[in-house]
């Protein structure tokens, strides 16, 4: 059975510790932000104080010169600020960039090595968006939330403890309405980020809907149902409008309720302020820093309001992304202890008992067992469904077995790494995937000893396994561009590439999936002639509906119903495909 991406746990500011080994490499660079950020505080809060004793000591008292001396101070201090402030922005907008590279290529890797069936029950659009925008979010948490909810913290703590330091009956008439922000942050907190987690889940839908029209736009051109199309888009978008309307309610929920909490701060230390300015126990201009140190505190207070939806939409796109990091790959490469090694005379390959089905409740193989001879060729015949394709998939280790074991060349199938199981087995589907570049790099990629070759070089060992016909079909031979969704090349040039290109590697094990159905009857003669002159030791799988595609296999073997039979001959296997289906 395929994985699936576990559901992923509620995400607090503890779960962000996970994140660590991307951020450890720049633990330098961060201290040395956060330093200049608590310069910059310092900077910012000294600025108040020097404006109370330089009104209360110098202004009171005439002295122009203690004025200007103070001003200087004052202007000092703003510069400083600015300065630190500026190369700590700098500082850790490197550092989220540099973090984004990384966690994107983290992701990515750990998707290419999860096995087919993850992709089959996740759209492609969905995927593309938590690599894009969700990283992205992250990164603006540590290029600007982070640093800015650090530093807000920083002046209001720094201003909290300058009020009560300097007036502690008046700074906690300051600090007292703080309490109602709290108790309102703690309650609203929890729907904040479910909004935010539904907004993220339908823009990744949103995404998943266009790619998937988009790709197959040519479809709904032919069958006219653009109709469709909008119509389709237009309930996505819908449903994507208002979750991001309503996340973008939940976001600006609190800015209201803190510039309430603020204005009543304000009224409160006016109050009382002017009844101690009164009784001679506070100045003038002790007040006016009072002020200024209640806009210090309750000022980033009320940038929180939206910092903190920042940090409430950064760790939504992290439970996204971690649902992908989280997703444990099963096909995993095991040691060789668990295999009984190379055996040279042991058959190429081996099925023992394997039972397999996408669903639990719908096996589609039960208790298999058959072995494929070195050398020889084999065909897999059957109704559409049948099995065949799956069959194929599990010899090529697309998905492991739910029971049994399959063996190669009498090694556990899993105990091949990768690369080895690239080299052995060669795979060529029905519909050919050719990547953006040239024919050259087409026909090389991931082959380590072709990759080493000059197109010139390429060109001999073609010729050497008389494989370069069919350049003839390409204009420009090994130069001919392979543009995105292989545009300008026909479904039978495709396949020529991937036909070619599987042949070069001369593999143990070549399976053929329909790989002949988009291509004429003499390009078909042409493949069949580069299979005969395949070497003798490799087996040829072939899975075609063409009945002269199979004719002069070794061995037909008939997949249906979660078994696979030996057919015999061509006239045999057609004898029980038509009994099947009178029984059916």
């Amino acid at each position: 059975m395929p994985p699936e991406a576990p559901t992923p746990t509620p995400v607090s500011l503890q779960g962000l510790r996970s994140l660590w080994p991307l951020l450890a490499p720049e633990r330098r660079t961060i201290g040395l932000a956060l330093l200049l950020m608590l310069i910059n505080a310092g900077l910012t809060l000294l600025v108040p104080w020097l404006l109370a004793r330089g009104i209360d000591r110098f202004v009171a008292a005439g002295d122009f010169g203690g004025v200007l001396q103070m001003a200087f101070w004052m202007l000092l201090a703003l510069v400083g600020s600015g300065v630190a402030s500026y190369r700590q922005i700098l500082l850790m907008g490197s550092v989220g960039q540099r973090v984004l590279h990384g966690l994107r290529g983290q992701v990515f890797g750990h998707l290419q090595a999860l096995p087919l069936g993850f992709f089959q029950q996740h759209k492609a659009g969905d995927l593309m968006a938590r690599i894009n925008n969700d990283t992205e979010k992250l990164n603006q948490f540590f290029s600007e939330t982070l640093v800015r909810l650090i530093g807000s913290l920083a002046i209001m703590f720094g201003a909290a403890l300058f009020m009560l330091s300097l007036e502690w009956h008046l700074g906690l008439a300051a600090l007292l309405p703080v309490l109602l922000i709290v108790g309102f942050t703690r309650v609203l907190t929890p729907w904040l980020r479910r909004a935010n987690q539904q907004n993220l889940k339908q823009a990744g839908l949103l995404s998943a809907h266009i790619q998937e029209s988009l790709s197959h736009f040519q479809v709904l051109a032919a069958f006219n149902r653009r109709d469709y199309f909008r119509e389709r888009f237009a309930e996505v978008n819908q449903v994507a409008y208002a979750a991001a309307r309503r996340a973008g309610v939940a976001n600006q929920v609190f800015t209201p309720v803190f510039d309430f909490v603020f204005q009543l701060a304000r009224l409160a230390v006016l109050a009382y302020g002017l009844q101690l300015i009164a009784a001679g126990e506070l100045g003038v201009g002790l007040l006016i820093a009072y002020f200024a140190y209640l806009n210090r505190f309750y000022e980033p207070l009320r940038q929180m309001a939206s910092l903190w939806a920042s940090l409430q939409t950064a760790l939504a796109s992290w439970e996204r992304v971690q649902a992908i990091l989280q997703t444990p790959n099963p096909l995993q490469v095991l040691p060789e202890s668990r295999s009984a090694g190379v055996n040279p005379d042991a058959p190429v390959l081996c099925f023992d008992k394997v039972s397999f089905g996408y669903d639990p409740q719908q096996p589609v193989l039960k208790e298999v067992s058959f072995s494929l001879e070195t050398g020889k060729t084999y065909a897999l015949v059957g109704p559409t469904g049948g099995g065949k394709s799956t069959t194929a998939a599990l010899m090529a280790r697309l998905y492991d077995p739910d029971a049994g074991q399959i063996l190669f060349q009498g090694r556990d199938l899993r105990c091949l790494s990768p690369s080895e199981r690239a080299a052995a087995v060669g795979f060529i589907l029905q519909e050919p995937f050719l990547f953006s570049g040239s024919l050259y790099e087409n026909l090389v990629y991931g082959h380590p000893d072709a990759e080493q070759l000059s197109p010139e070089a390429l060109l001999q060992r073609l010729a050497a396994q008389e494989l370069d016909g069919f350049l003839s079909r390409f204009d420009r031979g090994l130069d001919t561009a392979i543009l995105p969704g292989n545009h300008g090349l026909s479904l039978g040039q495709q396949q020529l590439v991937a036909f070619v290109r599987a042949v070069l590697r001369q593999p143990a094990l070549l399976i053929l999936d329909e790989a002949t159905a988009n291509i004429d009857t003499l390009t078909e003669q042409w493949l069949q002639a580069a299979l005969d002159r395949l070497p003798a030791h490799t087996t040829r799988v072939l899975i075609a509906h063409r009945l002269n595609t199979i004719a002069n296999a070794d061995q037909i073997f008939f997949v249906n119903a979660g078994e696979l039979l030996p057919a015999g001959d061509l006239d045999a296997a057609l004898h029980l495909l038509q009994t099947r289906a009178r029984q059916s």
